[in-house]
């Protein structure tokens, strides 16, 4: 009986009670304690922002800085293979294999000289010169399967690929083009609509010249007769026959050549393009024909 009457009486004080809520709660008495801080703790003339220098100052650091010590950054062993990445040429890649799968499907017209600006066109290719992409990097993938005859301008092609096009009776040259020129290459109407004179291609820097003066990577500025002779010995070594491009039926086609200055097909630098009329504008003061010529 005692205990039923204990638990009576704490249910009774239970319903007198209020209910618990956050406006009611509260510390035991006597569980926190206030610490005052004394005089002179803490340096009190200065208010948490230490003593002279930068940090008085509200003079922040930059990121990175120890305050006088090595940074992290510089105590790790050094990689050079990484210096001037931001600063090289990147060449997208486009196999064999695309560019034979481009002209089965008839988006890229081997019956004229294709550029870059023809592959970029076709829609399955794209590129960006703000970047650091100067263009097409041709690749041998599908090298024993392509069996066009083209006449081909990319920016970079190694050994296999100038094997795999010439084979078949192709002509492929190397070229290389200013990030402006790029620009215009990618896309043309833009530029167009402007009403600017088309500009020079500028030459390649020092460090690709002799890339693209090399008749042995084909390049655009190479000697004709070398790169006849190097044609010759690509077929030697690769145990092909080399055909007589003097004989094909697209002779002209096939030895059809950009100037070193020139951005576009048919298009000399200095003309005007106009859209609206249709029509082109050619210069005809000696001063502009002399600045546009080669």
């Amino acid at each position: 009986m005692g205990s039923r009457q204990i638990t009576e009486k704490s249910l009774s004080i239970l319903r007198s009670l209020p209910r618990i809520s956050v406006g009611n709660i509260r510390d035991n008495p006597g569980s926190k304690v206030t610490q005052k801080r004394g005089r002179g703790q803490h340096g009190g003339d200065k208010h948490g922002a230490g003593n002279k220098g930068s940090g008085q100052r509200q003079n922040y650091m930059r990121l990175g800085y120890e305050t006088g010590n090595n940074p992290f950054y510089l105590r790790m062993p050094q990689e050079p293979y990484y210096r001037g990445h931001h600063h090289r040429r990147e060449y997208p890649p486009l196999s064999l294999l695309q560019l034979q799968s481009l002209i089965d499907t008839d988006r890229i017209d081997v019956s004229v000289p294709v550029d870059l600006a023809s592959i970029i066109k076709s829609g399955l290719y794209n590129f960006y010169p703000e970047q650091k992409q100067f263009g097409i990097n041709l690749t041998d993938e599908g090298a024993d399967i392509f069996a066009a005859k083209i006449n081909i301008e990319v920016q970079w092609a190694s050994e296999q690929v100038i094997a795999a096009v010439e084979r078949n009776g192709g002509v492929i040259t190397t070229a290389y083009y200013d990030p402006h020129s790029l620009f215009l290459l990618k896309n043309p109407k833009h530029f167009f609509k402007t009403g600017a004179a088309i500009p020079r291609r500028m030459i390649p820097p020092p460090d690709v010249i002799e890339y693209y003066t090399s008749a042995e990577t084909r390049g655009y500025l190479a000697d004709p007769e070398k790169i006849s002779q190097e044609r010759l010995k690509l077929s030697q070594k690769y145990g092909y026959e080399l055909p007589q491009v003097e004989n094909d039926s697209f002779y002209e086609m096939l030895c059809e050549r950009k100037d070193p200055r020139q951005i576009f097909y048919g298009l000399e630098p200095g003309w005007v393009v106009n859209l609206k009329d249709k029509c082109i504008l050619k210069p005809t003061d000696k001063e502009l024909l002399r600045f546009y010529s080669s």
